[in-house]
């Protein structure tokens, strides 16, 4: 499933801009993180989903040397050489995602240039739902179709997370990517970080994801994103000087090693590794009970999630916490800020039958609190893919 509309949108604002159609479209999801935040750095394990919305990307071949790219949502364009490693001033910092790409397929061979480009997206930019991930991952798809060849998707998430680090500044794992690159319809997707494997995993046909953006804004390079991540870098470290056995990230620790050991650790470093090692525990249960079938048991699991990202991790804020109070009030089966943090989105766990007055109920809470937040019951949605004409 893509969004014909942002398609069509894209095709329009590109012929007007180039004066010809696109000769490549291609498309990519945003993502809902359900469980294993922060856990993919740290070689974790996650369970997410792509979504119904996404961006897509256009191009067609110019006659002059660089690359023209036009953000169509916000009506600017970017020029550059794809060829340099240079990144793009501030005032078009979006066009690093797009740079980022074409620079760094050029080893696999993918040397694009002299082309005209056209990208746009559906999903709300800060809202937590993976839109540099989707734009870094349309662009990789589109390019390699223009070059009419071929590369393996864990190598075209691996170039879109480089592009988001080298170009963008966000020290980023890869769940993002992953989840814009293998979604699958109507269920989740089960991703290892260690082994950089990927299994689908079946949804009660019940199950309803609600996301609930309280237009919190957020940029992840200028979040304390990369600060956490040298913490639990700092955590596992420590730990190794503990344990009989080598502990490389935190992967390797479990919740019962960990709570046995610290203590003996820098106080900061373990209050962040406790979020991480405990999404990596509830990932495991998180499987187990949607195998049997039980949602109240899954759902409670991304109340416990919250909770640490909360008091633990604290990339949590007033108003997520705010979302989240109001959908347990509400009756939800589980609620969690789901992405970086520090802003964004929560979803909320729902049966079919109870999503829309559910959400209205949640939406008239924060109302009450002094904020209009805005809400969508999202899809589960097939992975990133070039559309045919």
């Amino acid at each position: 499933m893509h969004d014909s509309k942002t398609i069509q949108f894209a095709s329009q604002q590109h012929q007007t801009t180039y004066g010809e159609h696109p000769t490549v479209i291609a498309y990519a999801p945003g993502r809902i993180e359900i469980l294993g935040n922060h856990t993919d750095y740290n070689a974790g394990t996650t369970l997410s989903t792509a979504i119904n919305h996404g961006t897509a990307f256009l191009l067609s071949p110019a006659d002059q040397p660089g690359v023209r790219v036009l953000a169509a949502d916000l009506q600017q364009s970017a020029s550059f050489d794809p060829a340099t490693d240079e990144r793009l001033s501030d005032q078009h910092q979006w066009a690093n995602y797009v740079k980022g790409v074409f620079h760094l397929l050029r080893p696999h061979g993918i040397e694009v240039d002299r082309v005209n480009c056209t990208f746009a997206g559906s999903i709300p930019m800060g809202a937590g739902l993976s839109s540099s991930a989707a734009l870094e991952v349309a662009t990789a798809y589109a390019l390699i179709q223009h070059a009419d060849t071929s590369l393996d998707p864990i190598e075209i998430a691996k170039v879109a997370q480089a592009a988001e680090q080298q170009f963008a500044g966000c020290n980023c794992g890869l769940l993002d990517q992953f989840s814009s690159i293998f979604g699958v319809p109507s269920g989740l997707i089960y991703s290892d970080f260690r082994t950089l494997t990927t299994d689908n995993v079946a949804l009660p046909a019940e199950a309803r994801f609600i996301m609930i953006n309280p237009h919190i804004k957020h940029a992840l390079a200028e979040s304390p994103y990369n600060e956490r991540r040298e913490s639990c870098e700092k955590a596992a470290a420590q730990l190794n000087q503990h344990l009989d056995h080598s502990i490389t990230t935190l992967r390797d620790v479990t919740w019962e090693q960990f709570t046995q050991h610290r203590h003996l650790i820098d106080p900061e470093a373990a209050q962040r590794a406790e979020h991480v090692i405990a999404e990596i525990t509830r990932v495991g249960q998180a499987i187990e009970h949607l195998q049997r079938q039980d949602l109240s048991a899954f759902g409670q699991l991304l109340f416990d999630s919250h909770e640490t990202s909360r008091t633990a991790f604290e990339n949590s804020c007033p108003e997520l916490d705010t979302v989240v109070e109001a959908a347990q009030q509400a009756g939800a089966l589980g609620a969690r800020l789901s992405g970086g943090g520090w802003g964004g989105s929560v979803v909320v766990l729902a049966r079919e039958a109870e999503a829309e007055t559910l959400t209205e109920s949640i939406l008239e809470t924060c109302r009450q609190k002094g904020f209009q937040p805005t809400a969508e019951i999202t899809i589960p949605s097939a992975g990133a893919h070039v559309i045919t004409h």
